[in-house]
């Protein structure tokens, strides 16, 4: 009796086994090529007309250190992003 119950929990076993395996996803590899694309340097890069350009060498840079230097340094200028509005609908 027991060596027919062997093959009988090694076949159990192997059919579990084999069901337990998860369909390959048709979207794997998605995240690699999103990754590689995003380090992708632009060929014709937008910059701001105010932003550091190429070529700039650090002019910007020196500028500001010298204005912290001299304890001349721009005041922050404060923005907001949202409006509240309170009140009451139509009556």
């Amino acid at each position: 009796m027991s060596f027919r119950l062997g093959p009988i929990l090694i076949a159990g076993t192997l059919v579990l086994a084999s069901g337990a395996c998860a369909p390959v996803d048709p979207g794997f590899g998605e995240t690699v090529k999103y990754a590689a694309a995003v380090q992708t340097i632009d060929p014709d890069p937008v910059y701001a007309p105010d932003g550091a350009q190429p070529g700039d060498n650090g002019d910007k840079g020196a500028h500001a250190v010298k204005r912290y230097r001299t304890d001349a340094v721009k005041a922050v200028e404060t923005m907001t992003t949202s409006q509240s509005q309170s009140g009451g609908g139509p009556k």
